[in-house]
């Protein structure tokens, strides 16, 4: 009698090498500031670890507690997760699937939520990865396997879709569209998951949206199997070295070899998971504790726009919980003539405009997100000034400032 072969993704699970390497991963991307070199801080090195345990948590919440093929949820991520400056406006509501096989059924009510979009993505995940060792290949293995790299491959905007009289929807994903009338997100082979993005222009005014998902042959729910968690722990290391890789690199090896600039890249963000129905400008930004930054622009047409402050690992910062840290549409203080003035400084000089509180950092990453917008993003003036003589001197402290022009559309 043959026996049958053994799956070399259990047997790493089982005899305990899946752990081993999972947390020699681990270890690999805690030290990837070690490239950072003499770039940062105290208090970057703080949040820096702080930002990994995040990334643990994010992870595990993805790969482990909400990867069951046959039991697909749409879970926020974890509290206080702020990857790819998130806007403290949106939440994310994710389904992981193991494969794209299968079709779907989302159903749900958007209560009073004025708009979201629910995207199906693709993750850059080879083959039998719970079979292969990856924390030797470190950094060099993120070239094959790098769970953050996320792509969107379609998505479907509450707009397109139709709801009754009191705001409930049903939303079909699927390789193949119905041959009935539905709305539909389409989904490949290689659709590693769902992402729903919720936008509140108010939070605190707003009826939050309720959504659930679920497969459409009725597979019942089973115990988990070895195989999938050595899968699951590979994705969750690898997903936390990508991420630790990518905030070193982009701040840095790009964003950060030219501070107090903003650029818009189309192709940048919707490298990362983004969706085509925005413009999202990234860049640097450094102010020492003496020094103000003194921004104004004219929000193009749009629903909604932010303007946030993150540390340097893209992260929130963590007063946007009392509220400040950013700046947004249906919260900002215009100018008479519709531009909008920010000042980011330590204290506020109490001028007018509209003040950031950066909250104890001298630089970080920052980003200007303009969702349904009409037209290009706008151009951004910004003066950087002694806070002193703004306080005393007001507006008139900018006169024979050189200002930088920034805002650019790359692509």
């Amino acid at each position: 009698m043959t026996m049958p072969a053994k799956d070399p993704a259990a047997e790493r699970l089982l005899s305990g090498r899946a752990w081993e390497d999972f947390c020699d991963t681990l270890k690999q991307a805690g030290r990837v500031i070690e490239r950072c070199g003499d770039d940062i801080n105290d208090l970057d090195r703080a949040e820096w670890y702080r930002f990994l345990s995040r990334l643990v948590r994010h992870g595990c919440h993805r790969f482990i507690e909400n990867a069951e093929p046959e039991r697909p949820r749409l879970l926020d991520t974890p509290w206080r997760q702020g990857i790819n400056f998130q806007s403290p406006d949106q939440d994310h509501l994710i389904a992981e699937f193991v494969d794209g096989r299968h079709d779907y059924r989302i159903t749900g009510n958007i209560g009073t939520l004025p708009y979201f979009v629910m995207a199906s993505f693709t993750l850059p995940i080879p083959a039998e990865v719970g079979a292969r060792e990856w924390a030797q290949r470190g950094i060099e293995g993120l070239e094959e396997f790098n769970p953050c790299m996320m792509r969107t491959s379609a998505f479907l905007a509450s707009d397109a879709i139709h709801f009754d009289d009191e705001g409930n929807f049903t939303v079909i994903a699927s390789q193949t569209k119905p041959n009935y009338p539905c709305d539909w997100l389409p989904i490949g082979s290689e659709c590693a998951g769902i992402l729903v993005r919720t936008l509140y222009h108010l939070r605190e005014e707003t009826i939050a949206p309720t959504m659930r998902i679920e497969r459409l042959d009725g597979a019942a729910p089973r115990p988990i199997r070895a195989a999938e968690m050595s899968v699951a722990l590979a994705k969750v290391a690898q997903i936390v070295l990508g991420y630790a890789e990518l905030v070193r690199s982009w701040y840095q090896d790009n964003l950060g070899k030219c501070p107090n600039r903003i650029r818009f890249s189309r192709a940048l963000y919707l490298a990362n998971g983004g969706v085509a129905d925005r413009h999202h400008g990234f860049g640097t930004w450094e102010c020492n504790p003496d020094e103000a930054l003194v921004l104004r622009f004219t929000p193009t047409p749009c629903d909604y726009w932010i303007l946030q402050l993150c540390n340097i690992w893209q992260e929130n910062l963590d007063n946007y919980e009392d509220g400040n840290g950013y700046l947004q549409k249906y919260r900002a203080t215009y100018e008479p003539d519709g531009s909008v003035r920010v000042i980011v400084a330590s204290e506020n000089p109490n001028i007018g405009g509209n003040w950031i509180d950066p909250f104890g950092h001298v630089h970080g990453g920052w980003s200007l997100r303009l969702i349904k917008t009409q037209g290009d993003p706008p151009q951004v003036v910004l003066q950087r000034v002694n806070l002193a003589t703004l306080k005393r001197r007001g507006w008139s402290a900018l006169d024979g400032v050189e200002p930088i022009m920034t805002g650019e559309l790359a692509d």
